[in-house]
């Protein structure tokens, strides 16, 4: 048989294999994780028993941990059986009745839920699922609770997941044991089930969900939101419906491996974003499509040219992208309003919305941006500050308060 003549074949058989292999892939996680947390219930309950005292709980995983190492590894150390433990603290329903990857035979009795209940009053663990009133139940630092009914988690959870038997907080065959793994970092249960949400739509691998925890993420969404729209966060991911919800400040491109110098020049800042475009366009978010880099505009004989051209297929509106590797001045921002303008006039069609423009820089005054742009385009022409490192904690949430101060109207 000619080889031509088996082309077919061969497609449809590996597009078996290559399926299977998927398939196995997945259920291999899953069991890891569903093992890991049978781990920690069996913890728990032994725990749970009356006889606990915290040097009795150390010894126990001690113990357990020597003889478990003996047999199957190092990956049995105290500190693991301690994430196991905590795994089942934090996701008491990872298997529920709702749950594709629910295995028979392991119910959480309603007995371990009260016992849950009474251990995290006691020392303060963030969230459980209260018997009485089936809803999950948030632990405040002050001790006081807030309901969070499963009728309002179930109303966003086909647009959260794709599907409509699965939210926040059960097992989804798409996450492993090392993405959850980086979700245990996370002490709100907001932001844990913010991140649970993006993994599972985005289909990000567990490296990537690691940096877009690392690079705080739901902080900087959560910035300019409101108490609503940050429950809107933890129940339905990151929703585009305003040009205001696509853009990120600070947006941060650590990726490049560019060092801080006041000798970088516009042209090496775009040529490594071109060089990292997949990155890039992680780091913007969804609905981002690339158009063009450097493309010309000609206005009686004088030639423009923008740096990057975007479209954003949620907005159905083109995305103008300049860079600066200086302070943001007024002159910028006039240089983008005319590139703006242009594409509404000239390159706009039928169907597209008012066309965007970002500005990149290493830094800006917000007071300048705000007497810059007129009420008309505030909505449509943005300045972000970027990172060429991953910043720390600390950094990120000042100059995220310093946003949130522009937002308000307040004096930075």
């Amino acid at each position: 048989m000619k080889s031509s003549k088996s082309a077919p074949l061969y497609r449809r058989v590996r597009g078996i294999l290559e399926s299977a292999r998927v398939i196995v892939a997945r259920s291999v996680n899953s069991t890891q994780v569903v093992a890991n947390w049978l781990v920690g219930r069996e913890i728990v309950e032994e725990e749970q028993q009356g006889r606990v005292k915290a040097e009795y709980g150390a010894q126990l995983l001690a113990d357990l941990s020597k003889r478990l190492k003996r047999e199957y590894g190092n990956g049995y150390s105290v500190d693991n059986l301690e994430l196991f433990r905590r795994f089942y603290y934090e996701y008491p329903v990872l298997l529920s009745e709702a749950s594709p990857g629910r295995l028979p035979g392991i119910p959480i009795s309603d007995a371990l839920r009260r016992k849950l209940r009474e251990k995290e009053i006691e020392h303060g663990y963030p969230a459980r699922v209260d018997p009485k009133y089936g809803a999950l139940l948030q632990i405040s630092g002050s001790g006081g609770a807030r309901v969070k009914s499963d009728a309002v988690r179930r109303k966003f959870i086909p647009a959260a997941a794709g599907g409509t038997s699965w939210a926040p907080g059960t097992l989804h065959p798409n996450l492993s044991w090392t993405h959850y793994r980086a979700l245990l970092r996370m002490d709100k249960a907001e932001a844990r089930a913010f991140y649970e949400i993006e993994a599972v739509r985005n289909n990000w691998a567990a490296r990537e969900l690691e940096r877009q925890i690392n690079s705080l993420l739901y902080e900087r969404l959560a910035a300019s939101k409101n108490r609503k729209g940050l429950m809107r966060l933890s129940v339905k991911g990151h929703e585009v419906q305003h040009p205001a919800d696509i853009f990120k400040d600070p947006v941060v491109i650590e990726f490049l491996g560019l060092p801080e110098s006041p000798r970088l020049v516009e042209s090496d800042l775009e040529e490594a974003l071109i060089g990292n475009l997949q990155a890039f366009l992680l780091e913007l978010g969804k609905g981002f499509a690339f158009v063009a880099r450097q493309q010309r505009l000609t206005l009686d004989g004088d030639h423009f040219y923008i740096d990057l051209v975007f479209y954003h297929t949620i907005l159905k509106c083109y995305v103008i992208v300049e860079l600066k590797t200086s302070k943001l001045t007024h002159q910028d921002l006039g240089q983008l309003q005319l590139y703006v303008n242009y594409f509404d006039r000239e390159r706009r069609t039928k169907g597209d919305g008012p066309t965007l423009g970002l500005i990149l820089c290493t830094d800006k005054n917000d007071a300048v941006v705000k007497y810059t742009l007129g009420p008309g385009q505030k909505t449509t022409i943005f300045a972000s500050r970027y990172k060429l490192y991953l910043p720390t904690e600390v950094e990120l949430k000042s100059e995220l308060r310093r946003e949130l101060k522009s937002l308000r109207g307040e004096n930075s």
